[in-house]
């Protein structure tokens, strides 16, 4: 799982990896900063007799970094049965994007998002179909055909043998494999502007028009703001819903940003982020809508 030098820049220099490991294990970026600390603080809470025993720091603190991840997941259940609404991963923006805009957007110097990598493996869509596994599963599944960890090094991880992690891996790949296969970044970006157009015009028979006919939409808003508590099924009821919203929200300007790798959109009041919204496309459709309104989960995206 990667070796580095016991020194503390080679310990240090593994931050990176281990964040991108762990915001695909819990879908938080808050969660993956929080667990990866954990595993600083076990490793530099070692005596350097120990340290200096331990050939990989790196494979150390992703075994170390997997397991804590692993408990989280275990306890998420409860969490999310108290959670106000849908639960959605948080997500995430992309940060030169916003710059060339030059316009307001996420700000800091330290945002662990940052350090997230954007590609098909944190997209809404795969992150969703992580959410179905079981928490042995999804390890075993991220290590592994993610980051192309060997099934020796995840058995450390979860307290089984590489055979049971390659089993995990497989049942977790069975259940990934009804994902479609993604749709080019141009076209994806083509029907988004589209959606966009027809809502700024809140242009019902539009927005119809480029929502498949059997779609959902699942907004996240946490108790924090106001949002459906279950799916909003159907193209039809959902152009209506997001024609209610627009009328409900004057003054609200949408903007075309990359959301966790693909193209999405951002709705912005005042320079302040409202709503986050992924799109799952298929043969030039939307077939799903993820909405993610819970400010906690939008603060990568604040403003300065």
């Amino acid at each position: 799982m990667g070796t580095v030098g016991s020194s503390t820049d080679g310990v240090a220099g593994e931050r990176r990896q281990l964040i991108n490991v762990a915001y695909r294990l819990l879908g938080s970026v808050t969660e993956a900063e929080d667990a990866v600390q954990d595993a600083y603080a076990r490793w530099y809470g070692l005596p350097r007799s120990r340290q200096e025993e331990i050939r990989s720091p790196g494979a150390w603190l992703t075994t170390v970094t997997g397991r804590i991840c692993l408990d989280l997941l275990g306890s998420a259940r409860a969490r999310r049965e108290r959670y106000v609404g849908a639960w959605l991963p948080e997500p995430l923006p992309d940060r030169t994007e916003w710059d060339q805009a030059g316009g307001a957007g996420p700000t800091g110097p330290a945002d662990p998002a940052d350090q997230i990598v954007l590609d098909e493996s944190v997209s809404m869509a795969f992150l969703v179909v992580l959410e179905s596994m079981t928490p042995a599963e999804r390890v075993a599944f991220v290590l592994h055909d993610v980051f192309r960890y060997p099934f020796a090094e995840i058995a450390g991880v979860l307290g089984r043998t590489p055979a049971a992690c390659k089993q995990l891996a497989a049942s977790a790949r069975r259940r990934a494999g009804a994902a479609r296969t993604p749709v080019p970044a141009t076209g994806r970006a083509d029907v988004v502007r589209h959606v966009k157009e027809a809502w700024e015009s809140k242009d019902i028979a539009a927005l119809v028009g480029v929502l498949d006919p059997a779609a959902v939409m699942t907004a996240d808003g946490g108790g924090m703001a106001g949002a459906a508590l279950r799916p909003v099924e159907g193209g039809t009821r959902i152009a209506q819903y997001m024609v209610a919203i627009a009328d409900k929200a004057p003054g609200l300007e949408l903007l075309e940003r990359t959301v966790n790798g693909v193209p999405g959109l951002v709705a912005q009041r005042d320079g302040v982020v409202m709503t986050v919204a992924a799109f799952d496309i298929a043969d030039g459709r939307v077939t799903r809508i993820w909405a993610v309104r819970n400010p906690e989960k939008l603060r990568p995206w604040a403003g300065a």
